[in-house]
């Protein structure tokens, strides 16, 4: 058998120390950032019916996932990561302007990026998880960097109804973000446990909002309930699972004659489970479906979807457009960065449904959406 050669040799070598420098960082720096940055520990919810011994979990145990599990991830993301996962050159963005959002109708949503999206309803703006930071990651150093720049830039959004917050994990959760979202956000929207890390970091608590799963508020005529979602949440290794994870649904009424009202249900990060069926019964059918489709694996399916498993969800919503989320913008997988939208491009077309992929910055008419091209074959 040939022996490496030494470029090899050399590479491999600097990849394994990378990967125990990684290791190191994580166990001390990652496991403390939760207390560092907060200034205070995680409160317990022991009256949700989720939680236990001061941590949540879904209806059916996860999987065992240890430290070997994520060791082995590790291996893969350092030393069999092909150069597929990320695009040979940046995704187009169509850049917004802060006086294009605010002559936008009601009912329009922008992409900006993984999952977070600008919602326009009622004269008011919504974002869903927004992350503008360059790494999806704690440290502003290392970890998955974006293909590309958001639309618009944070300080460039207009005054904020609200913020719809899934989970704490780094490509959801961006505390920086959040920082500067607070002087112009009236109300944050959050499963248990992610409201205190808000006013941990400075968001006044009277703007928090915590909420388990089915609990429900109404604003400015809007109704926006909390549902299941199946999946896991931490930002350091000793507070897994402290926070809740959750769905929302969005449900904004008729405003006249003529008008359907508009359902929506954003799905949060989640692997395929039964509880779609439920909340599709509850409150579907839906408009349009916001679907994580991107990140995915089968050794990891219980908390992420397969593209097949959103398509499957997405019926049991009784959605009637699907709009794939969670992609395009960090390498958080070893799938192709273009394989989300290939392989639910070609489920939506095999059984006739109708499917929408905006680009970044590109206006979606929710009351009736607009067909899109296919931008990342470009």
């Amino acid at each position: 058998m040939t022996a490496p050669s030494p470029t090899r040799r050399r590479t491999r070598g600097r990849r394994l120390i990378a990967l125990t420098l990684a290791f190191g960082v994580l166990a001390v720096s990652a496991c403390s950032l939760s207390f560092v940055r907060t200034n205070q520990p995680l409160a317990d919810y022991p009256a949700s019916p989720q939680a236990a011994d001061g941590r949540f979990s879904n209806p059916r145990p996860r999987p065992p996932d240890g430290l070997a599990f994520m060791a082995r991830v590790l291996w893969d993301f350092t030393f069999n990561k092909p150069a597929s996962t990320v695009p040979a050159t940046p995704p187009v963005v169509l850049p917004l302007t802060r006086a294009a959002l605010e002559a936008a109708p009601d009912r329009s949503l922008f992409r900006l990026g993984h999952s977070t999206l600008l919602i326009k309803l009622r004269g008011g703006f919504w974002i869903t998880d927004p992350v503008f930071a360059e790494r999806a990651s704690p440290f502003a150093w290392m970890g998955p960097k974006r293909f590309h720049a958001p639309p618009i830039a944070l300080d460039e959004l207009p005054p904020l109804r609200g913020v719809l917050l899934s989970h704490d994990h780094y490509d959801h959760l961006d505390r920086d973000a959040v920082v500067a979202l607070a002087a112009k956000t009236e109300v944050f929207l959050a499963p248990l446990g992610v409201g205190d890390r808000l006013v941990a970091w400075g968001v006044p608590e009277a703007k928090v909002r915590q909420f388990d799963w089915w609990q429900e508020t109404e604003l400015d005529g809007l109704r926006i309930v909390s549902t299941p979602a199946q999946h896991f949440s931490g930002r350091g290794l000793f507070d897994r699972d402290r926070t809740l994870w959750t769905s929302w649904v969005l449900l904004d009424p008729p405003t006249g004659e003529g008008d359907a009202g508009l359902r929506l249900f954003f799905s949060g990060d989640t692997g395929y489970f039964d509880g779609f069926a439920e909340i599709g019964r509850r409150f579907g059918p839906f408009d349009v479906t916001l679907m994580e489709t991107g990140a995915y694996d089968r050794k990891w399916a219980f908390v992420h979807m397969l593209p097949e498993q959103t398509v499957q969800a997405h019926a049991d919503l009784r959605g009637r457009v699907l709009l794939p989320i969670h992609n395009g913008t960090f390498d958080l997988a070893m799938h192709a960065w273009d394989d989300p939208f290939e392989r639910v491009s070609r489920l939506a077309a095999d059984q006739g449904l109708t499917l929408a992929t905006p680009r970044m910055g590109e206006r979606v008419d929710l009351a009736a959406p607009q067909p899109t091209t296919a931008w990342w074959r470009e």
